[in-house]
C-alpha cells in the first residue's frame, strides 16, 4: 500500500533526474538546501549546478544525454 507523506506532498521529479547518495553526517545541510532550492535557481540554473556537481565528484559524462 502507497501513502503520500504530507511534510513531502510538494515534492515530485521533473522529465530527468539525478541520484547522489548523502552522507548522514550531512543531512541537515542537504535538507536545507532542497528547502531553499527555488531563491538558489534564481542564481545558477539547475543544469549549470547539475553540470557542477558530476565534474565536482568526477562523474563521466556525455552531455548529449543530459537533457531533454
Amino acid at each position: 500500500m502507497k501513502t503520500k507523506s504530507v511534510q513531502y506532498g510538494n515534492f515530485y521529479w521533473q522529465d530527468g533526474y539525478g541520484l547522489f547518495s548523502v552522507n548522514p553526517a550531512e543531512l541537515e545541510t542537504v535538507v536545507a538546501y532542497i528547502d531553499k532550492q527555488h531563491e538558489h535557481h534564481q542564481k545558477l540554473t539547475f543544469q549549470e549546478e547539475y553540470m557542477k556537481f558530476l565534474v565536482k565528484y568526477g562523474v563521466k559524462y556525455d552531455e548529449r544525454y543530459l537533457w531533454d
